[in-house]
């Protein structure tokens, strides 16, 4: 990795939190990064991670919050095993050198008291790119079933995987990946 990357992605992995906000460990059992990305031009092929964790802080009053969602890149699923050995592969997501995909945001964007869209950084493959996920669903409040305050939302994006390094099969395989997070999770 060169010199220069490795202090921008220790700066960005160090947790930054708004003060007064609640601190939530993401639910893994039901936090997934899904994805789709066009294949020939004849279908959309999707994906996920089975595996991710992460910490969201959350302050609705001042309309402020943080948060860090890490993807486990090895436990990419596409339902062929086959397919799935070759994109974990090094010419694919070097899931050897690079074991961790990770979302991190400072900036939660509001419309009225509910988080519209969240800005942050996409590492993957040690480089580090911009991206705006846009929240399509949200809610907090009282989770019945495990007796704990909680929050979830589903958020999307588009990166350009190409962005990434990742040029191989371009334009057969597509460059424009919609990545999707559905995300739990529960007061410390």
């Amino acid at each position: 990795m060169p010199p220069l990357r490795l202090p921008l992605l220790l700066m960005l992995a160090l947790p930054v939190l708004p003060a007064g906000a609640a601190d939530y460990v993401v639910d893994p059992e039901h936090t997934y990064a899904h994805f789709e990305i066009d294949h020939l031009g004849f279908s959309t092929q999707r994906g996920r991670f089975n595996r991710s964790s992460g910490s969201i802080a959350f302050d609705p009053a001042a309309q402020q919050g943080a948060l860090e969602i890490r993807i486990d890149a090895a436990s990419l699923d596409t339902g062929l095993t086959a397919r799935d050995d070759i994109l974990r592969g090094e010419n694919w997501f070097n899931v050897r050198d690079f074991p961790d995909i990770l979302f991190r945001s400072q900036n939660m964007i509001f419309a009225g008291d509910q988080p519209q869209a969240v800005d942050g950084t996409l590492i993957m493959l040690g480089e580090a790119r911009p991206l705006r996920l846009a929240i399509s669903r949200f809610k907090c409040g009282f989770n019945l079933a495990r007796r704990q305050r909680g929050c979830g939302a589903d958020a999307e994006g588009v990166l350009k995987r190409s962005d990434f390094g990742l040029h191989n099969g371009i334009p057969f395989v597509g460059d424009e990946v919609r990545l999707r997070i559905q995300v739990e999770a529960y007061l410390r």
